[in-house]
């Protein structure tokens, strides 16, 4: 008994020593979370800037020093949307998700990769999620990103009321106006649809109004436009002419 009570306190402290030492490889010093987050700040700001490539080596800096930070998982996979690489922007956002599951910014740069993807379903879930969280800074945009999806998914009268609860939250969020002139187009209310986009442009503070300068900035994104997006833009250009 007594050599049996010996050996289950070996393994018992051996397996406490395991635990401690699995812990120690786990965690992240004080230094290397600082040096992290020093690098999710370079990474942030040059994809602000544009600077996609140094967004991307700065944040992988920052992930290898601290792997589970999830903002530097959600900024990253906004930059492998950059790079046209969603599967991966997706595997990034789902892992900072599993961190955070109230995460809005994830769930709503997933849904948008999703989106991307053209996986219509999986980005209405997505952006959903989003919104269920009462802190939610910015939730005009994605109810606008949720219009887009329901409209490119062909359900209009949900695109509609989602691009209205946009506005509901933020009266000033042009990109809803954009939205609304587009369904009411497609459901044949031209009148509606000249009127959303004249308001659009009067609260945008890029054009304040100017359709001229709306249309050729709209001609030079159908160079590079594709898909739903280019269909989008010619309607809009249609839109107007009403």
């Amino acid at each position: 008994m007594r050599n049996k009570t010996g050996l289950n306190l070996i393994f018992s402290f051996a397996g406490l020593f395991l635990l401690a030492l699995f812990a120690g490889c786990a965690s992240v010093g004080v230094e290397e979370e600082k040096e992290a987050e020093f690098h999710l700040k370079m990474g942030s700001s040059s994809l602000n800037e544009g600077n996609i490539q140094g967004a991307f080596v700065e944040l992988q800096k920052s992930l290898q020093l601290n792997p589970n930070n999830k903002e530097t998982l959600n900024t990253l996979g906004l930059v492998y949307m950059h790079l046209d690489d969603y599967n991966k922007a997706k595997d990034l956002l789902l892992r900072a998700i599993s961190l955070d599951a109230e995460f809005s910014e994830a769930h709503n740069n997933l849904g948008l990769a999703y989106a991307k993807s053209q996986e219509w379903q999986n980005a209405i879930e997505s952006y959903k999620k989003a919104l269920l969280n009462p802190l939610f800074q910015t939730p005009e945009k994605t109810f606008c990103n949720l219009g887009s999806a329901y409209y490119r998914a062909g359900q209009y009268d949900l695109a509609a009321n989602a691009f209205k609860d946009a506005l509901r939250r933020n009266q000033q969020f042009v990109q809803a106006y954009y939205g609304l002139a587009l369904y009411y187009n497609k459901v044949s209310r031209y009148g509606d649809a000249a009127d959303a986009i004249k308001r659009g442009l009067q609260m945008d503070p890029e054009y304040a109004g100017n359709a001229k300068k709306y249309a050729e900035d709209s001609r030079r994104r159908l160079l590079s436009a594709k898909g739903e997006e280019e269909q989008e833009i010619k309607d809009l250009l249609e839109i107007l002419n009403y």
